[in-house]
């Protein structure tokens, strides 16, 4: 009652001031965490963040369609080889990078000419680590011609794994690494203006050249506004103007901001995946039984119906339900009994368990706190940390946790992901940057996940990815939680914000405005 009363407060003064703002030339998106960098093909970490403003900045040879399926993006065709050794991506004409420059094939292999050259976190997934001993993907890359590059690789079965990595890797302009974390510049839709570093304010404009054609939006401002409280208030007297996913808002605000009806408050179905993850090498969560004692003492339903407010969906995955390759393996139905039973038979002592999230985000803060009075109604000794986001990010890497919270966003959409995840290879190191957080090593799923990334047949394939989830899913290295949706909050002068189910950016030059 008290939020909504100040809610109410805000909403009848905010009307002139309101009205005021929307005359501005910039249209206001609010990002719920600050980011690190502008620079995600070279940096050492990632950044789900900067991820996101990557999307506004930069485009990539390969997206994903609504499907989940890979298909050009600066590649308009692309082919391969008999020989299933070689994939040639025929470039679109007459793409403008934002200084004016065509871009060319030369660009292309520049980029991942740099990529690998310096060590950037995203260059590990081109790469498979056996025993110290790194093996790349690519054997080389070859321009032909101005708008043809051809990337030769190890062995036909990598050309699934080299599209998924083409996906999230930016393309830049040659001669242009130097640059890109303080001036970012790229084919996308909007344009590097200038930056706040206080502030952590990004000013963008449309970029008139785009090969898909200029954004509808003039002006953007990327307005980091990691409080829950100031960004009721930037949305309500306009100092935002729209807030895709904002994570540090819980549900029940989202419901009294809809309630006002001075801003619009759409949900789409996400495929992101909210987790528990584990650090299986750290006592007591070395033992599974530990780990699936927290399975069966969560309520999922109860949380998502009380503190959710239905804004998410149970998942039994990291694949969202529509991938080819989903299961849901072992199900974890709320049963406090037989968590007490595993964790007798694991002989758990009261050992405190470290439960580390990002500070500053409320809806964060919400729901772990019922996750933590959940498991200790059934049994546990767990203790919260807060900690800053990038304090957090190092931490996972070092292996400096026990149990955590967070989102996937994006990867989880493809089964190759379980390799990141699971396999002995990507637990992080000073060879590999990412992605197995949680220490988990079983040689059964190394080799069913290695194998199904090998297999050329989708069907023998999925057979071996859902065989290897049935193992993961049972040891539980990480816990999947729910599929969150894709909330976004907007003035009423902003339209068609329709956010896609992998929750990027590229729905923001699609928006209109009115005056």
């Amino acid at each position: 009652m008290k939020r909504l009363l100040i809610l109410s407060v805000i909403a009848a003064t905010a009307f002139a001031a309101g009205c005021r703002r929307n005359n501005s030339e910039f249209v206001t998106v609010a990002l719920s965490d600050a980011f690190s960098t502008f620079d995600t093909l070279t940096t050492e970490k990632s950044d789900a963040a900067a991820e996101r403003i990557r999307n506004l900045f930069f485009n990539s040879l390969v997206r994903k369609n609504e499907s989940f399926d890979y298909v050009g993006e600066l590649a308009k065709e692309i082919k391969t080889s008999d020989d299933g050794k070689s994939i040639t991506f025929v470039l679109r004409e007459g793409v403008k990078f934002h200084d004016g420059k065509t871009l060319s094939s030369a660009d292309v292999k520049y980029t991942f000419d740099e990529l690998i050259r310096t060590k950037g976190y995203k260059s590990f997934s081109y790469f498979d680590v056996v025993n110290k001993q790194s093996t790349p993907h690519i054997t080389s890359i070859e321009t032909p011609d101005p708008l043809t590059v051809v990337f030769n690789i190890q062995k036909p079965a990598l050309k699934n794994q080299l599209l998924s990595n083409l996906v999230a890797t930016p393309i830049i302009a040659e001669g242009t690494a130097g640059q890109q974390k303080q001036q970012p510049s790229g084919t996308g839709p909007f344009k590097f203006v200038a930056f706040d570093a206080s502030q952590n304010i990004v000013e963008l404009e449309a970029f008139a050249d785009h090969w898909e054609g200029a954004p509808k939006v003039a002006k953007l401002r990327i307005k980091t506004v990691p409080d829950a409280s100031a960004l009721q208030a930037e949305l309500q007297t306009g100092g935002v103007d729209i807030a895709p996913m904002p994570s540090n808002l819980p549900p029940d605000t989202l419901n009294a901001l809809k309630g006002l009806g001075i801003l619009n408050v759409e949900q789409y179905d996400g495929s992101n995946i909210q987790y528990l993850g584990f650090n299986t090498t750290s006592p007591p969560l070395d033992n599974p039984k530990i780990r699936q004692a927290i399975g069966y003492a969560v309520d999922r339903e109860k949380i998502i119906r009380e503190l959710l407010s239905g804004q998410a969906k149970i998942a039994n995955s990291i694949l969202p339900e529509a991938s080819w390759a989903y299961s849901a393996g072992t199900v974890y139905a709320y049963d406090p009994s037989k968590a007490k039973q595993l964790l007798s038979e694991a002989g758990y002592k009261n050992e405190p368990i470290t439960f580390k999230f990002s500070s500053g985000n409320a809806a964060y803060s919400s729901y772990a706190q019922a996750i933590q009075s959940m498991l200790v109604a059934a049994g546990f000794n767990i203790q919260i940390e807060t900690l800053d986001p990038n304090t957090i990010r190092e931490n996972l890497a070092k292996g400096q946790f026990q149990m955590n919270t967070a989102v996937w966003v994006g990867g989880n959409q493809d089964p190759l992901f379980l390799k990141d995840l699971f396999t002995t290879a990507k637990i992080p190191s000073a060879e590999v940057a990412c992605c197995n957080r949680a220490r988990y090593s079983n040689p059964e799923v190394d080799k069913l996940i290695d194998d199904a990334v090998n297999e050329t047949d989708k069907a023998k394939a999925k057979e071996l990815y859902v065989k290897a989830w049935e193992i993961i899913s049972r040891d539980l290295p990480l816990y999947p939680l729910w599929y969150p949706s894709n909330m976004v909050i907007s003035n009423k002068r902003i339209g068609n914000a329709k956010i896609g189910p992998s929750g990027d950016w590229t729905f923001l030059k699609d928006i209109t405005v009115s005056q």
